[in-house]
């Protein structure tokens, strides 16, 4: 089990909460387990998004609005997160092609 601090808010991604919250989640790839969590922690550890431009994340931002950005897992997976305050929100695993 975790101990949450609060600067990861909110998920948009249930799976990846629950992998989060337990270390475990059939929802997700088990390719792609560990390289989420290494992203994962390091979001709760951030104090800005720009903490996350670590060597391999691939750390950039999205276009639109509210701004959003993204790490790099694997192949087209990537973690995007929003930002308020110094909280990371709607933590999700998308796929970009």
């Amino acid at each position: 089990m975790r101990y949450i601090t609060n600067v990861i808010r909110s998920f948009r991604s249930k799976a990846l909460e629950r992998l989060w919250l337990t270390g475990r989640s059939a929802k997700i790839r088990p390719d792609l387990k560990s390289r989420c969590l290494r992203r994962l922690d390091a979001l709760n550890e951030a104090s800005t998004p720009r903490d996350m431009n670590i060597p391999g994340f691939d750390f950039h931002g999205l276009r639109g609005k509210p701004k959003r950005y993204s790490v790099h897992v694997n192949g087209p997976w990537c973690v995007t997160f929003g930002w308020d305050e110094n909280d990371a929100v709607g933590v999700d695993l998308e796929q970009y092609h």
